[in-house]
């Protein structure tokens, strides 16, 4: 009864100071029912996985600094985890939710009661799940509002919106997935991308429901946009509507206006939308961008509406934004490099100037040989793989922060590599097609407390070169460079923004190109690190980060909850 007094007292002053903008939900928001639920789209009926039977799920919110509680059942079939996505889980890794590595799966009829800690995030994140596919109709977004008696940095908007970008497969996702495993080939793209759920007007059977954003000329709506798509980096555009970017990831940024925005999966920005054209309809659009080579890729585009209400005759059709080529790399390069933090007063920079720890690891796409009696569809008979510093991860039986706590042996070895193992041209055209086996490992590379760190993604052209979304847990860093090709040690960290870097959670690695992250290893506990494309996470393009504790009783890592779901 208490903690439902908290979120009505916490509702009523939030719109007592901001005139009713957060539509608080006063029904408890925080019990997560993992259940299938029948959907129907592109003409055909499935049971997809969902949380309360919502698809996408449902949206908490929160102030910056809170602390809630979710209830996590699983009603459904498959083991499954929850991971909030942005949620720094300040001393308290046991609730951030990726499979193996802070937790074992919830198994079907279990319970676990994962504690979200908010600290600095302010903006739009998210959540889903993560173990398998599962999050390819498991997800929703966070809005982490300003402090009550605190406002945004920008002029109130006048409204809200999520803008959660996804995909939709006519088969059952994890049928997907096992058949991807089981080939060693490239997965299934999915059928359709969408908007919210919905396919939109240009994909069959969807025009009806298509999702539609209801405007009045002259206001200012808050887009909170999440990519959630399980394999694909997304532009997006509004037509006849610039807007502009005033967030990432759960951090402010410098307004950035622009036509079109490139968004990878993990990814989330805030923009705000000017309803200052003709009343009209007009398209949103998304569709991918997508640089890998030999790919059966549907280039298709989801769309949405807005609408702008009034007597007025609509044109009698709409037309498209511009939307950059799907293998416009630059467009990519140039949204992502123009991103800057707000560095004001109240948002101050403080990136990390004397780095104790460095990095340089590549990212690869790999291949693997073929094993006995296996079915093996990757190049020239082989089943693709994915490395950092050619390791290609691999998920133990028990997970990591459990076998940390608990000194279990045996289950991580602690000597993921500083630097790659071969030195050559990353970039070139063509490469040795020895450098393309990785070796298999569960390699961790353990951070002192409060060491300040700097990373270097190198691209590869191992296999295939594309970009690669890559995640941290447990904290946000700084991208204080950018650049294609070979990254040049001596020349590149001149050209570093150490000014007003954007503060993110998950950075694009361009194609055959590196970025540049920096971070203080001040979040004690087990934290992973991986590419958000889920193809490369399931291939091992992953490894995991042990921060120790510090001196002081709250520089350490808080004990377990009672109810951590067992092995």
């Amino acid at each position: 009864m208490w903690f439902g007094n908290k979120i009505f007292i916490t509702c009523v002053l939030a719109f007592l100071l901001f005139d009713g903008l957060y539509c608080c939900q006063l029904s408890d928001p925080y019990r997560f029912v993992l259940e299938e639920a029948p959907y129907t789209r592109l003409c055909s009926t499935k049971n997809i996985l969902t949380v309360n039977g919502e698809f996408p799920g449902p949206t908490i919110r929160v102030n910056a600094g809170d602390q809630i509680t979710v209830d996590v059942y699983n009603k459904g079939k498959y083991n499954v985890t929850i991971h909030w996505h942005g949620v720094n889980q300040l001393r308290y890794p046991w609730s951030d939710g990726p499979e193996y590595i802070t937790q074992c799966p919830i198994q079907p009829g279990g319970k676990f009661s994962q504690k979200l800690i908010l600290s600095t995030e302010e903006g739009t994140i998210w959540w889903h799940a993560h173990s398998n596919w599962t999050r390819a109709t498991v997800y929703g977004a966070i809005f982490v509002y300003p402090k009550p008696g605190t406002t945004y940095p920008f002029p109130k908007p006048d409204a809200e919106v999520p803008i959660i970008l996804g995909g939709w497969w006519k088969r059952d996702i994890m049928a997907v997935y096992e058949q991807f495993i089981a080939t060693g080939g490239v997965p299934n793209q999915s059928d359709a991308f969408t908007i919210n759920g919905q396919p939109g007007d240009l994909y069959p059977c969807s025009k009806s429901e298509t999702f539609k954003l209801n405007v009045d000329q002259g206001k200012t709506y808050l887009l909170r946009m999440v990519n959630a798509d399980v394999n694909d980096i997304l532009f997006f555009a509004v037509a006849g509507h610039p807007i502009t970017v005033v967030g990432a990831d759960g951090s402010y940024t410098k307004p950035l206006t622009r036509d079109y925005i490139a968004i990878a999966p993990g990814q989330t920005l805030d923009a705000l939308l000017h309803a200052n054209q003709q009343p009209d309809h007009y398209y949103m659009a998304a569709r991918a961008y997508f640089t890998a080579i030999n790919v059966d890729f549907d280039r298709s585009t989801t769309t949405a509406i807005v609408q702008y209400n009034g007597n007025y005759t609509p044109s009698p059709s709409l037309s498209l934004p511009y939307l950059p080529n799907y293998n416009d790399t630059s467009a990519s390069f140039n949204f992502s490099s123009s991103l800057r933090s707000l560095a004001s007063e109240d948002h101050p920079v403080s990136v990390p100037k004397n780095v104790t720890t460095q990095l340089i690891t590549t990212v690869s796409v790999n291949t693997l040989p073929c094993i006995p009696n296996g079915t093996c569809q990757g190049p020239n008979g082989t089943r693709f793989s994915a490395s950092m510093n050619n390791i290609s991860f691999i998920l133990p039986s028990i997970d990591i922060l459990q076998a940390y706590y608990g000194h279990i042996k045996g289950v991580y070895g602690d000597h993921f590599p500083k630097y790659p193992p071969y030195i050559f041209n990353f970039t070139d055209e063509y490469l040795p097609l020895n450098l393309e086996i990785p070796k298999l490992g569960t390699e961790v590379y353990i951070l002192d407390y409060n060491s300040t760190v700097e990373i270097v993604f190198q691209g590869t052209n191992l296999v295939a070169g594309i970009d690669h979304p890559m995640h941290l847990h447990g904290h946000s860093f700084y991208v204080v460079g950018l650049g294609q090709g070979n990254f040049d040690p001596e020349k590149d960290p001149l050209g570093y923004n150490l000014v007003d870097p954007p503060y993110r959670n998950t950075v694009t690695v361009p194609k055959n190109g590196w970025s540049t992250i920096r971070f203080k290893a001040d979040n004690p506990g087990v934290w992973f690190m991986h590419c958000h494309l889920d193809r490369h996470l399931t291939w091992g393009m992953d490894m995991v980060f042990i921060v120790r504790d510090g001196d002081q009783w709250d520089e350490r890592m808080l004990p377990p909850p009672p109810d951590m779901p067992p092995c």
